[in-house]
């Protein structure tokens, strides 16, 4: 049965199934923070240059980013580069100019200063509302958009809303899970 013939009580048990999914991976997510203050948000226990805080300013944008794609298409996803820079130039670390859409990213897995823990809990918190207004409205989980033109995606590919969100799961998820070797290499706490 497709998603067009499919009667709308199932489409709306799909939905909350998805939504629950989702609502549960953030859970996962913030609960590493649970009783940490700024300052441990943001510390670099492990080798890699991840932080609790930056992980869930990380996930928030993502999220934020693909759900736009739901409303916008492939013009909320964009990955313009400067004229003059390729992808290799970028790649190989030798562009002369880095676009915004990278530094911003760079940007999103750090607290930058005067950022707060709380701040961006609350900022993670209207991206989770919104999301699920979008979810909620959408007249098609199956409608789709075209993926932005970039090195990682496939030429002439489409999203459908379903697999945003299951993109969106899957990344708040895997991300939780750093988050938890973090918080476990900060201080000894187990989250899950």
């Amino acid at each position: 049965m497709t998603a067009t013939t499919m009667p709308s009580s199932e489409l709306h048990s799909e939905r909350a199934d998805l939504l629950a999914e989702l609502a549960t991976a953030r859970s996962a997510l913030t609960n590493t923070v649970r009783g940490l203050g700024d300052e441990q948000a943001g510390e670099r226990p492990t080798a890699s240059a991840l932080c609790l805080g930056g992980l869930i300013k990380h996930v928030a944008a993502i999220e934020e980013g693909w759900l736009r794609f739901v409303l916008e298409g492939p013009s909320a996803l964009r990955f313009d580069l400067p004229d003059g820079v390729t992808w290799a130039d970028l790649a190989a670390g030798t562009a002369r100019e880095i676009p915004q859409w990278a530094i911003d990213n760079q940007n999103n897995f750090q607290m930058l200063p005067g950022e707060t823990l709380a701040g961006i809990l609350e900022r993670y918190e209207e991206v989770a509302a919104r999301s699920e207004e979008i979810i909620t409205a959408v007249p098609d989980l199956s409608a789709t958009h075209p993926l932005p033109e970039a090195p990682w995606n496939e030429p002439g590919a489409e999203h459908s809303v379903r697999r945003v969100l299951m993109h969106v799961i899957a990344e708040t998820a895997q991300h939780a899970g750093h988050a938890d070797i973090i918080r476990e290499s900060l201080d000894g706490q187990k989250s899950g």
